[in-house]
Order: structure tokens, then sequence, then C-alpha cells
């Protein structure tokens, strides 16, 4: 599915988004929910010059990343360091107003945006091993073939164990990050 859909539960979820950011309730976005954040916020949804399936590196941007990320990333600056997480998608976000980029890849521009208290992503922090195995059932769906931005299911699995457990090490910052911004109200 894609954000740009005419379905009917998108613009409520639009709605509920912009409505949290007036109430200074942060919001979090793990792609397609990043993409919903990124049109919230007044950002467009396109087409990704190719699909993004697998693992994939991932570089910090700017001083917000390391905001964001704090120092120790694979012991490098956060501002400059790189790491893997998982990809599953074809169309990413743009920038919204007011956002600023924190993960950019090879392959696709906006990997990461922070707009205040809230954190969008393209890419997926939050996976674990029985998440990776039935999606890459779905794979042969997506009706690419493997190439540098598409891996196997079997390339996905390789090492999958230190992989999830050195991005379960990013996404923990990230998600310790991003809640400092909720109220105790």
């Amino acid at each position: 599915m894609s954000v740009n859909d005419d379905l009917p539960w998108i613009a409520p979820t639009l709605s509920l988004i912009r409505d949290a950011d007036k109430r200074g309730v942060p919001v979090i976005g793990h792609c397609l929910g990043g993409q919903l954040m990124s049109k919230a916020f007044g950002g467009v949804i396109t087409k990704n010059p190719v699909k993004e399936i697998g693992w994939g590196e991932v570089a910090c941007v700017g001083a917000v990343a390391a905001e964001w990320l704090g120092d120790g990333v694979e012991n490098t600056a956060a501002s400059s360091a790189k790491f893997e997480v998982f990809q599953w998608h074809g169309e990413t976000f743009s920038l919204p107003p007011q956002a600023t980029r924190i993960l950019q890849s090879a392959y696709c521009e906006n990997q990461a945006f922070v707009r205040g208290l809230h954190l969008g992503m393209q890419c997926h922090v939050e996976m674990t091993e029985s998440m990776i195995r039935l999606w890459g059932k779905h794979w042969a769906d997506e009706g690419v073939a493997a190439s540098a931005s598409v891996q196997t299911l079997e390339q996905m699995t390789t090492a999958l164990d230190v992989r999830i457990e050195r991005m379960r090490q990013v996404a923990d910052r990230l998600y310790s990050r991003w809640i400092q911004g909720l109220k105790n109200d």
C-alpha cells in the first residue's frame, strides 16, 4: 500500500498525527508510519529510485543525528557513523517543513528525520528475527531481482543474530531519545 492510496483510514491518521503535534505529543513512525508523518507535516511521498529490501547501510547526518544517537555508534562520532538497518520499501518521503534529516543511505536520501519531538523513519530498526523470516516469505511478491539494494531471503538471514543485536543498540538509542519527549501529565 501507499500513503498516496485512497484508503479510508489515511485522512484520519494524518489528522491524528497533526493533532498530536499540536498537543506536544511525540509521534514515531517506521516506513509507512514515517511516510504518514511526512505527509501530515507537508511532505510528499514518491517512488524511490530503487526498492530497498533487506539489510542496508545508513549514515548519520549532522549534529542533530548526534543528539539522537549519541556517541559510540560503532565507536565513531554519531554525526559520521554508519550502521546496518533493515529495509523494505519502494517509496520514500521528502523532508517536511521544519524537519531535519538524521539518516541517509546510498539508495534513499531520507532514511530518518526529526521534527521537534517527532521521529520519522523509512528504515525498520524495530525488526526481529521472526519478522524478517515472515516478510522474507513474501519476497517474490515484490517482483524484483536481487541487486545491490535488494537481498534474497538467504542474504537477509545471514549473520542474523549479530545484525539484529547491532541494530537493536541503535534502536535503543533512538527510542530512548524519543521517549524523553513524553510528558508525565
